[in-house]
Order: structure tokens, then C-alpha cells, then sequence
């Protein structure tokens, strides 16, 4: 009976501490609060309630958080709670706001610290194509030298490979010209757009040949070639030249007289002149070769333009080859300047090739590049007139006609050396010495045009430019006075002699461009079956500018 008041007790301490257990959990559920749970959680953290109380302080959290909606609440949360369910429903909530956020922003930096953040996330597949996107946007936007060193920087990973990649896609672009479709080919070793730059030069190569009348050469191409197959509308394009050559066969004599080859010399032979004794009958074959629009009279123009000794040959076929180019389509003209740009270039040392890379270059209008090419070409102890006339030409297409006026009387000075060569020579009255006289004098009178030009301008140093007309107008009278002395002693021995500037050549020029005019004027009445192919033609390659403009359609 002594030990009853014991038990007692310590029944009574064990219910009062349940006692209190129950009332401070039943408290917080009454509550139902965060910060309820947490006192709870923090003076009974072993309770056999606080496994229930963690578990309605997550529930409560994820709420709040879901509430907020904030990257830094499910960051939060995610640190406390990071496993079970609400973890991985946290998780994917996180996931989706920082993808919209990303997205916002779509950079390739943003995108790839989302990847890294969400390795295994669901929106794993489109952060990956938007990354993708995001890095060709960003690098389209760097210059061809950022690319080319973050490809350097990066020669091993994904990035260099993309930048490597987009550098390929960028030239290939950029390639609108036949020199830059070369350049791609010689840059890109293994570049994705090969056989297409392949196929373009391939189709500009056939079209040079169809618009030459060379048929059958454009069509021995295509079977030897194994992407001929791609060029686009070669088959049409091959029909419509066997229409034009059916023309070259018509046996309707307005046709035939409607047409260019009828009225000049055949190529064969016009190279063949271009070794004649007379220095006159070559420099007039190199200017009639200018009236064949056809890509086969371009090297042996550019032959003449390189090699001959006599400086009227060469301006001839400097000019031929202006005529011919202009005539070409643009596209096939830029082609075959480029093709011989290109094969030139392995040997530019030598001074003619340097000379031929200037003119191509001059010819295609890239005119800085051609002045570059042109001084490298230059021996200031033998002055080449051809190219002080160019230079000439190029200044004052600039409008700087002071720069033209220096070249230009050095144009004079040399027109009045050439007199004085002929003047001291012990054959001073060959027929060598008149063609060297009447180049003098054809230089000494586009000096002194120039210099005239130069006057009529605001010049700089205008005395100076006063003194360059005096000397270009005594180059003029000198070199005149001497040629005619030297044809009459030529004509003296042979009066079927030749003069400089005797206009044979020129008249029997422009009589056939009037007639083939008149002829091109007539042909829809006398053959209209084939006369919309033959003026189609005209309108496109006939080698006059003023046939072209007379029957350009309104």
C-alpha cells in the first residue's frame, strides 16, 4: 500500500508529458501554419509526430512556393525539400520557369546553362534545338576573322566544329561571283557545299560555250562531266543552241546577213594575222577578233595583250577583249575572267602574267585591285603606254584629273622617246618605224586630250598641268611630222604602202554593222519563222553596242 502513491506519480508525470506532446501537435494543426510546424518541428524534432508535421510543413512550403512562383522559392524549397514527390514536382515547376525564362533571353550562353542545370529535365530536347538556333544566330552575326579564330579556339569541341560549319555556310553565301566560288573551293577542302559550287561553275562554263556557237564542245563537256546532271536546265538550254546553230545553216540569205560571223574574218584566220609582218594588219586582226562574241578569241587576245612588242597590238587586243566582255553575258564574262584570274595566279611573278591579272581585273571593273597589279607590272625605265593609258582612264574615272594629267604626260614623254628612237635609227624609213610612229602618235594625241580634260576642271597645280598641254601638243606635232615624213619615203617604194589611220579597216567595220542592221530590220518580214530567235540573239550577244540599243525592246 506505501508503494500505490509512487505508481501514482509517475503515471501522472507520463500523462501530463503526452499530455503536452498531444496539445503542442494538436496546437500546430490547429494552427496549420508554417511557422507553426516549425516551432513544433523544433521542440519535439524526435516526436512521434513530427514524421506528420514535416510532412504538412512540405505540403505547406510547396504551396507557398507555388504561390510566389519565383525561381528563388523553388530554389529554397528544393534545398529543404529535396526528395519524394513534392521534390520531383518542385523540380519540373523550377524547370518550367526558367525555361520560359531562357527562352525570353535566347542566348547560347542562357541555353546551355539551362542544359547544364537541367541535364535530365523535359524540356531537355527543345532547350537543345533552341541552343542550336540561338548559336547559329550568334554566329551569324561575327565576321568571317571571329569565326575563323573561335574555329581555331575550338578546333576539338562543338562549338569550333559550328563555327566551322557556319563559316562554310557564310562563304558559300557569299559566293555570288565566279572568283568567290573559286576561293570557296580553294578555302573549304571538305565544305558541305562543294558539288553545288561544283555544279554552278560547271553550268557557267557550258553557257560560255552555247553562247559561242561551240555546241558541240559544250555538249562533249557535259558527258565527260559526272555532276552535269545537276546544272539546271541544261537539256532546254542545249536545245535552244541547236536552234541558234540551225541558224549559222539557214540557206535564207536575210538570216545569214542578220548574222555577226558574216561580215569579219574567221577566228582561225584572225590569229593567224596576228603574226603578220605589218604590225598594222595584227593590231587590226586583234581589234576584229573584238567583233566575235565568242570565249575562245579571249586568250589569244590576252596572248597579244602579253607578248606583242608593238604597243597598238596591244591596246587592240586590250580593247577587243572590253568588247568581247561586254557583248558576253555578265555572268559567263565574270566566269572566264576568273577562270584566267585563277590559272594566271600560280605564276604572277613573271611581269607579263602580272600584267594579264591587271588587265583581267581591270576588265571586270574591280579597278583597285587592277591598279595594284598594274604598278607591280610597271618598269619606270621602260614605260608601257598601254598601261599609263589605263591609268589614265582610271583616274579620270575617278575624277581626279590631276593624277590623270601626270600619267598623261607621261604618256607624252613617251610618244616623243618613240620619235626620237625612229629619229636615230639607221632604218628610220622602214615600215617598222612608221607603225612605232603612229603609236607615238595615237599616245600623244589621248595625252593630250587628257591634259585638255584636266584644264577644263578646278585643278590643283594648274601651271603645272599648263606646262604637261604644251609638251603633249609638241609630242602631237612631232610625232606627226615624223610619221608623214617616214610613209612618204615608204610610199616612195611602194605605193601600195599602207598609211597609219587610213580608215579601210573602220569603214569596212561599220558598213557591216550597218548592213547586218539593215538585215536584222528586214528579217521579220523576209523569214519570219526563224526571226524571233535571230533578233532574240542580236538583242543578247551582238558584238555592236548600237545594234544592241537599236533593237533593245521599249
Amino acid at each position: 500500500m506505501k508503494q500505490k502513491p509512487v505508481v501514482l506519480l509517475v503515471a501522472l508525470v507520463i500523462g501530463a508529458n503526452f499530455g503536452c506532446r498531444d496539445s503542442a501537435f494538436s496546437a500546430a494543426s490547429k494552427k496549420d501554419t508554417v511557422e507553426a510546424y516549425r516551432e513544433f518541428l523544433a521542440k519535439h524534432p524526435i516526436d512521434q509526430d513530427s514524421d506528420a508535421a514535416r510532412d504538412r510543413l512540405a505540403e505547406l512550403e510547396l504551396t507557398e512556393a507555388k504561390r510566389v512562383h519565383t525561381v528563388v522559392a523553388y530554389k529554397r524549397y528544393l534545398e529543404e525539400h529535396p526528395d519524394g514527390e513534392r521534390g520531383r514536382a518542385a523540380r519540373a515547376l523550377l524547370e518550367g520557369l526558367r525555361f520560359n525564362a531562357t527562352a525570353s533571353r535566347n542566348t547560347a550562353l542562357a541555353w546551355r546553362q539551362f542544359i547544364k542545370d537541367h541535364p535530365d529535365g523535359s524540356h531537355r530536347e527543345e532547350a537543345e534545338a533552341a541552343l542550336a538556333k540561338a548559336e547559329l544566330l550568334e554566329l551569324s552575326k561575327l565576321e568571317d576573322a571571329d569565326l575563323a579564330r573561335l574555329k581555331s579556339a575550338h578546333p576539338d569541341d562543338e562549338r569550333g566544329e559550328q563555327a566551322g560549319a557556319r563559316l562554310d555556310d557564310v562563304a558559300f553565301g557569299k559566293a555570288t561571283t565566279a572568283a568567290a566560288l573559286f576561293a570557296y573551293l580553294r578555302d573549304f577542302a571538305a565544305g558541305a557545299h562543294r558539288d553545288e559550287v561544283k555544279v554552278k561553275l560547271l553550268s557557267l562554263e557550258l553557257e560560255g560555250l552555247l553562247v559561242s556557237g561551240r555546241l558541240a564542245e559544250a555538249k562533249a563537256l557535259a558527258a565527260k562531266a559526272p555532276l552535269a546532271a545537276q546544272v539546271p536546265g541544261l537539256k532546254q538550254r542545249l536545245e535552244r543552241a541547236e536552234k541558234v546553230e540551225a541558224l549559222g545553216r539557214s540557206k535564207e540569205d536575210a538570216v545569214q546577213r542578220a548574222l555577226p560571223g558574216y561580215y569579219v574574218r574567221s577566228i582561225d584566220d584572225l590569229v593567224k594575222s596576228l603574226k603578220s609582218p605589218d604590225p598594222m594588219d595584227r593590231w587590226e586582226a586583234a581589234e576584229e577578233l573584238g567583233h566575235h562574241v565568242d570565249v575562245k578569241v579571249l586568250d589569244p587576245l590576252l596572248e597579244a595583250l602579253r607578248s606583242a612588242r608593238q604597243p597598238l597590238v596591244r591596246q587592240r587586243a586590250f580593247d577587243a577583249l572590253a568588247k568581247v566582255l561586254k557583248a558576253l553575258p555578265p555572268a559567263v564574262a565574270d566566269f572566264e575572267v576568273a577562270t584566267r584570274v585563277e590559272s594566271a595566279a600560280a605564276n604572277a611573278s613573271d611581269g607579263q602574267v602580272v600584267l594579264t591579272i591587271a588587265a583581267l581585273l581591270d576588265l571586270s571593273g574591280q579597278l583597285a585591285r587592277a591598279s595594284t597589279e598594274y604598278q607591280r607590272a610597271f618598269d619606270a625605265s621602260a614605260p608601257d603606254p598601254v598601261v599609263l593609258r589605263r591609268w589614265v582612264a582610271i583616274r579620270e574615272g575617278r575624277r581626279e584629273p590631276y593624277s590623270a594629267a601626270v600619267a598623261a604626260r607621261q604618256l607624252s614623254l613617251w610618244a616623243e622617246g618613240q620619235v626620237r628612237e625612229v629619229a636615230a635609227a639607221p632604218d628610220a624609213s622602214s615600215l617598222a618605224s612608221a607603225r612605232s610612229l603612229c603609236a607615238a602618235r595615237e599616245y600623244a594625241l589621248a595625252a593630250r586630250e587628257s591634259i585638255s580634260k584636266a584644264l577644263v576642271e578646278k585643278v590643283e597645280f594648274a601651271d603645272d598641268v599648263r606646262v604637261y598641254a604644251l609638251r603633249a601638243a609638241e609630242a602631237v606635232r612631232s610625232s606627226e611630222a615624223k610619221l608623214r615624213d617616214v610613209e612618204l619615203k615608204l610610199l616612195e617604194t611602194d605605193a601600195r604602202a599602207r598609211r597609219c589611220g587610213d580608215g579601210a579597216f573602220k569603214a569596212r567595220m561599220e558598213e557591216g554593222e550597218q548592213k547586218r542592221l539593215e538585215a536584222l530590220q528586214q528579217v521579220a518580214a523576209k523569214s519570219p519563222k526563224t526571226a524571233p530567235l535571230v533578233l532574240e540573239l542580236a538583242r543578247e550577244r551582238d558584238p555592236s553596242p548600237v545594234i544592241r540599243t537599236a533593237l533593245a525592246k521599249p
